[in-house]
């Protein structure tokens, strides 16, 4: 049950949502397609972008509080439901985002302290390199390191099955980030 539940918060998609609430059109027929936030960013709405991170990191928290309300050992499992939801919406033939923003919000609910480590490593390396892409991919590698350094051995095994999903979800910006041609933070994909 809190796997299902997960599955469908997860798979609400805010940004392609947000986008055509505010008459930004839909989001599948922008930038990569994706619904996550980098992709409302290409709209050029900054707010929306701001509302979609918040928005998904929310439903990864709230899966975990749900399942962990229905029993405090499930909350690996309200996670995993609303991760894979996020990135493989049934709302959306399967398809969805990335998963970065919806990982922050289950890391910061299942060990505050790895959140952090997520939140640091993702803002800090977007400060110095300016690639959402690279940035998502190195907190979802930190994470399940730092989940290992604090003894959190079941969390760290689930943050490394997300960060498997993660680097397949960016197979293509790896890519482009190999061959130089990957678009940073405020230019054109």
């Amino acid at each position: 049950m809190a796997l299902v539940l997960g599955y469908l918060l997860g798979a609400i998609p805010f940004g392609l949502l947000l986008t055509r609430i505010a008459g930004a059109g839909d989001l599948r027929s922008i930038g990569s397609g994706n619904t996550g936030a980098t992709n409302v960013l290409r709209t050029g709405r900054k707010g929306l972008a701001a509302a979609t991170v918040v928005l998904d990191g929310g439903k990864g928290a709230v899966a975990v509080l749900v399942a962990q309300w229905i029993d405090p050992s499930l909350g690996a499992l309200g996670a995993a439901g609303a991760f894979i939801g996020h990135c493989y919406s049934v709302w959306l033939g399967f398809r969805g985002g990335k998963g970065i923003a919806t990982y922050a919000g289950i890391a910061f609910t299942l060990s505050w302290p790895v959140g952090v480590v997520f939140a640091v490593v993702w803002l800090g390396v977007l400060a110095a390199f300016r690639f959402s892409s690279l940035s998502g991919i190195s907190a979802a590698i930190a994470a399940p390191v730092a989940a290992a350094v604090w003894g959190n051995f079941e969390t760290a095994a689930l943050f490394i099955a997300f960060a498997l999903v993660v680097l397949w979800k960016h197979r293509a910006n790896i890519e482009r980030l190999i061959a130089g041609r990957e678009p940073g933070i405020g230019q054109k994909s």
